[in-house]
């Protein structure tokens, strides 16, 4: 029967980002890993990770070049390596995992973690066959780009082939940029558990709704309408832009609600004269406010429709969420709303926040559902 893992997460490490601890080689190295529902590929810092050739660690044809919505990108090989997540009774290992060693990696890549854990679908982890062996050779992007292109099985796929755990990914996350308490404030950590969900009754309540995955790509929804506490709802674009599956995705990587510049237009608009000139502060001009001037409790819950998997599906985000209180230095607030790109949008962790999050990649038929139960308080 397949296991599951549970581990601790923090968002420490990236300011807002969660990562989480797996272990790689056969000597174990623990190495924090940015957890990303919006990429596939496994990739490691090459400047804290060095392939243990002689005891197990396999070196490859195949590279990886791979870039993010914020402008950081890094280029890599593929190694074959242990994976373990977990310890003692509660690891799952996979004795010859895919990962990325990046030997090179723009500045903002990693930053205080060691790499990043892409937990989306297949088709993302798109990998290129070159002449040589290519940790020993380390080719450049461009080069990387003319080889053979292909795909490799990203973790979760690899794990749930190997009948090690379903191909199931959950989380608790309870901010989306890190509280002014610091690295042992409980507001800054959180869970993941891989390989189930539906199963930890301890850390939600109530049933799942359900929102479905229109490709198995990123997590690709279909956002329906926003509705801005009891106004009329706002209708969401019905495609998004050019070369994308859906108008909207969920993301554990995205520390923000990304709103395409039309619709984040419309959302603030339905907000009182005080509440726009706050949101327009910290929205537009990325300036912290203070939480004395919010009052919260005044402020409207935002509802995101979304195609469910029967039917329509209402989720809600309230303003602690969507503000985040006490971020950098106590007394002060910032939106957890930026500006995105055309006809897309992002729901990112300020929606998880307030639910115990499933990616379930293994319903309907491997396209998949995100799933969504109130947390157990």
């Amino acid at each position: 029967m397949p296991g599951t893992a549970r581990i601790p997460i923090t968002n420490i490490y990236m300011g807002g980002d969660y990562t989480g601890q797996i272990f790689v080689g056969a000597q174990g190295r623990p190495m924090n890993v940015i957890l990303d529902t919006g990429s596939s590929a496994l990739a490691l810092d090459g400047h804290k990770y060095t392939p243990d050739l002689a005891n197990g660690d396999e070196s490859t044809h195949l590279a990886q070049t791979d870039s993010y919505g914020d402008g950081s990108s890094w280029t890599g090989a593929v190694i074959q390596t242990k994976l373990t997540v977990g310890t003692g009774s509660n690891a799952v290992c996979l004795s010859n995992g895919n990962a990325a060693i990046a030997y090179t990696r723009s500045a903002n890549m990693f930053r205080s973690a060691d790499g990043i854990l892409g937990l989306a679908y297949a088709p993302l982890d798109d990998a290129f066959t070159m002449p040589q062996d290519t940790w020993r050779h380390k080719y450049t992007s461009t080069q990387v780009r003319a080889g053979k292109g292909g795909a490799i099985q990203p973790y979760l796929t690899q794990l749930a082939g190997e009948g090690v755990t379903s191909d199931i990914i959950s989380f608790v996350t309870h901010r989306s940029f890190i509280h002014a308490g610091g690295a042992n404030d409980p507001l800054n950590e959180g869970v993941m558990v891989i390989g189930g969900g539906y199963d930890e009754t301890d850390l939600f309540t109530g049933s799942f709704q359900k929102v479905k995955v229109l490709s198995d790509d990123w997590y690709s929804t279909n956002l329906k309408a926003i509705i801005v506490g009891n106004s009329d709802p706002i209708a969401a674009r019905l495609q998004g832009p050019r070369g994308m599956p859906s108008n909207s995705i969920i993301d554990s990587g995205t520390n923000s609600l990304n709103i395409s510049p039309q619709t984040l237009q419309a959302m603030i608009s339905k907000f009182s004269a005080q509440q726009q000139a706050l949101l327009n502060q910290s929205v537009m001009d990325g300036k912290l406010v203070s939480t004395a001037n919010l009052n919260l409790g005044s402020w409207p819950t935002l509802t995101f429709v979304m195609q469910g998997d029967a039917g329509d599906v209402s989720l809600q985000v309230p303003p602690s969420n969507y503000w985040q209180v006490d971020t950098e230095q106590a007394g002060a607030a910032l939106a957890a709303i930026t500006p995105g790109e055309d006809g897309l949008v992002i729901l990112g962790l300020p929606l998880m926040n307030g639910y115990f999050t499933v990616f379930d990649g293994e319903a309907d038929g491997g396209k998949g559902v995100v799933s969504f139960a109130a947390l157990k308080s």
